[in-house]
């Protein structure tokens, strides 16, 4: 494997390609397990990459669609995607930690597609850049999002 694609394609995504991995595995393990799928299958489609997106939309999109096939493939249930490993700032206090537990809790019992719009926009994507990663049109996406939103505040002001 050349250099290049390493530092084109893998470092410096990295941090991006982790933070979907993390969404999705169960376990530090499964992370491994993940993020290498990622790199092996950026490997075999980095050439047919045609600069017709950032490099970065496409990396996200590739991990996504690998993290969903992943997923689908262990059989696992919405309910068993952990997102216990996303790291939460120790500069924020108790109760900002606690609402941040409480939206991955509502996060986890979404279907694995609104999780990854869920993902996206707290990635500060835009609505352009979400819509040509998932392969939706910007007002489906558009029109997700406001669902999702509503869905998510509905089931934290559930539980609370």
């Amino acid at each position: 494997m050349s250099s290049t694609f390493f530092k084109t394609f893998v470092h410096q995504n990295m941090d991006l390609i982790r933070h979907i991995c993390r969404v999705y595995a169960r376990n530090e393990e499964e992370l491994k397990d993940f993020i290498q799928e990622v790199t092996i299958q950026l490997w075999r489609s980095h050439k047919k990459f045609e600069n017709r997106s950032k490099v970065s939309t496409w990396v996200y999109r590739v991990t996504l669609n690998v993290c969903l096939a992943m997923s689908k493939k262990n059989k696992r249930s919405v309910e068993s995607v952990s997102l216990d490993n996303v790291q939460v700032s120790e500069e924020i206090d108790e109760v900002e930690k606690e609402q941040i537990e409480l939206l991955y809790d509502a996060v986890r019992t979404l279907k694995e597609a609104d999780r990854a719009i869920v993902l996206l926009y707290l990635e500060n994507k835009s609505y352009k850049e979400i819509a040509e990663i998932l392969g939706m049109t910007v007002t489906n996406v558009g029109v997700k999002v406001n669902r999702l939103k509503t869905q998510l505040k509905n089931i934290i002001d559930g539980r609370s």
